[in-house]
C-alpha cells in the first residue's frame, strides 16, 4: 500500500492549505474538507493493520478481510476469505457427520461451554447463560458457520454434503424461547439480533417480528435514561445488529423506514452515545446510518469526528477503554472505524469461495 506517503501527495497538500486558512479563521469548514479529513484518518489506521495483518490470528484476519472486501471489493482480501471457506467446509463436514450421533449436539455444547472465555464479567455471564440452554451453545456455532458458508456460496453445493441435516437439527431447537428470553436478551442482545436474521436467511425460521417485539418490551422507547452503562451498551449493540445482520454484514443496503425506530432513537440519543459509548458502539451506530443510505445524517459526521479524536497519536490506532493499543485485541473497533471513516458508498457481496469459481 501507498498509505505511508499520503502526507506528501498533492491532494493532501491542498487540504493542509485549507487547514491553515481555517486555523487563521479565514473560511468556514467545507464539507469536502471534513470528508477528506475523515477518509485520510481511516486510511492511516488501515495502513497499520495492513502491515500487521499476517501476524494476526486467523479469526481476526477473517473478520478484517471480510469487512474491507465488502466496502472495497479489492481482490487482495479474497485469499483470506478463500482460506476461511476451506476451514469452514472441514468444520461443517465434521459436525454434519457428527449429527448422525444423537448425543453429538450435547457433547459439543458441553465442550463449548467449558472452553468459553472467562476473562471479563460479560464473558462469565454469557458462559453461565449458555450452560443453562442445553444444546443452544452448539446450535448457535453451527448456525454461524452455515451462514458464513452461505455468504461464500457454498451451501447447496458438493463442497458441503448433506447440509440439510444441519438445517433440520437447527429447526429442532427452541429458538423462539431462547431469543425472546429476557435474561438472554439482557446480556446477549447483539447475538440475539444476529441469530434471528441468520435463521431467516437459511430458511430455518422467521422469528424477526417476535424478537423485535421482545426487544422493544425489554427496552421500550424512552427507557435509555433509566439504564446503567452495561444495560445501555447492550441495548445499543442489539439495535445496531438488527440492522447490520439484516444487511448480511455489509453486503446489501437496508430500508430506512423498516429501521426508523432504531435510527430515530440513535439520533435522539446521540449526545449520550458520544459521551459514554465505546468506539466500537459509536462506529456501529454510524454504520447503521450508512447502511440505510444516510451518510449525510449529522450523527455520522459527529461520530467520525469522535473516532478521529480517539486515535492514539503514537500508536496510530484507536486504543481500548483501558488504553491498550494491542493490534489483535483492537482489531474489531479499528476495522469498524476504518469502514466508517473511509466509507466508499458501495457494497460488494461475498466473496464467492474459490471452490465455486470456474
Amino acid at each position: 500500500m501507498n498509505d505511508r506517503r499520503y502526507g506528501h501527495s498533492p491532494r493532501t497538500v491542498f487540504w493542509y492549505g485549507w487547514l491553515l486558512l481555517l486555523l487563521a479563521g479565514c473560511v468556514a469548514v467545507p464539507a469536502e474538507f471534513e470528508r477528506e479529513r475523515h477518509r485520510e484518518a481511516g486510511l492511516a489506521i488501515q495502513a497499520i493493520y495492513e502491515e500487521a495483518l499476517p501476524e494476526l490470528s486467523l479469526a481476526k484476519q477473517r473478520h478484517y478481510a471480510q469487512r474491507l472486501y465488502r466496502i472495497t471489493g479489492e481482490p487482495r482480501y479474497r485469499q483470506i476469505a478463500h482460506e476461511h471457506g476451506r476451514r469452514l467446509v472441514q468444520q461443517l463436514q465434521h459436525d454434519i457427520e457428527g449429527l448422525a450421533d444423537p448425543d453429538h449436539g450435547a457433547v459439543r455444547s458441553r465442550q463449548i461451554v467449558e472452553d468459553y472465555p472467562q476473562r471479563t464479567v460479560k464473558q462469565r455471564a454469557r458462559r453461565a447463560m449458555l450452560a443453562e440452554w442445553e444444546e443452544i451453545a452448539f446450535a448457535r456455532l453451527l448456525l454461524f458457520r452455515l451462514v458464513q458458508a452461505d455468504y461464500y456460496g457454498l451451501l447447496g453445493t458438493s463442497a458441503i454434503e448433506d447440509h440439510e441435516r444441519a438445517l433440520d437439527y437447527l429447526a429442532g431447537m427452541a429458538w423462539e424461547r431462547f431469543l425472546t428470553d429476557a435474561d438472554v436478551m439482557g446480556i446477549y442482545a447483539a447475538q440475539v439480533a444476529n441469530q434471528v436474521h441468520f435463521l431467516h436467511q437459511l430458511g430455518v425460521a422467521d422469528l424477526r417480528e417476535a424478537v423485535v417485539e421482545a426487544f422493544r418490551r425489554q427496552y421500550p422507547d424512552g427507557s435509555a435514561a433509566g439504564l446503567d452503562e452495561a444495560e445501555y451498551h447492550n441495548k445499543l449493540y442489539g439495535m445496531t445488529h438488527f440492522l447490520i445482520a439484516s444487511s448480511r454484514y455489509y453486503q446489501r443496503w437496508v430500508e430506512p423506514q423498516e429501521y426508523a425506530w432504531i435510527l430515530d432513537a440513535f439520533a435522539e440519543d446521540i449526545d449520550r452515545i458520544l459521551a459514554s459509548a465505546t468506539e466500537d458502539i459509536q462506529a456501529e451506530v454510524a454504520l447503521s446510518f450508512l447502511l440505510a443510505g444516510q451518510e449525510a445524517h449529522p450523527a455520522v459526521g459527529r461520530i467520525r469526528d469522535s473516532l478521529v479524536a480517539a486515535v492514539d497519536p503514537q500508536a496510530g490506532i484507536i486504543p481500548s477503554t483501558t488504553g491498550s493499543t494491542d493490534l489483535e485485541r483492537g482489531e474489531h473497533r479499528n476495522v469498524l472505524a476504518i469502514m466508517v471513516l473511509r466509507w466508499p458508498g458501495r457494497l460488494y457481496p461475498g466473496p464467492v469461495s474459490s471452490m465455486m469459481e470456474p
